[in-house]
């Protein structure tokens, strides 16, 4: 159980930064540009990067080259999961509060 504690909280805390949680919950509905996610979340380009490289770097997300574009999408099942649980929480109508 340990092992997988600490899989958990390491992940957990990969997504505590608001501005992953908003790239991760996006990529969740499919693959996007760069440019794209700073275009629907409002982050700036230098801090977007900066949080793909951390997603990057954990294995969260995987990138695929066309052209001059890079794509991002969702690479951890577990990722996908658990924002999922994180929507139907946070996100569905009708959520208690």
């Amino acid at each position: 159980m340990g092992g997988q504690a600490g899989e958990a909280a390491a992940l957990l805390k990969t997504l505590a930064n608001q501005n992953r949680l908003m790239i991760v919950a996006t990529l969740a509905d499919g693959e996007r540009s760069v440019g794209q996610l700073e275009e629907m979340l409002g982050i700036h380009q230098p801090t977007l990067s900066q949080q793909l490289t951390v997603l990057r770097e954990t294995g969260i997300v995987a990138t695929r080259r066309d052209a001059k574009q890079i794509f991002y999408r969702l690479a951890e099942e577990r990722a996908v999961r658990l924002i999922t649980a994180l929507q139907d929480i946070f996100c569905r109508e009708g959520t208690k509060r």
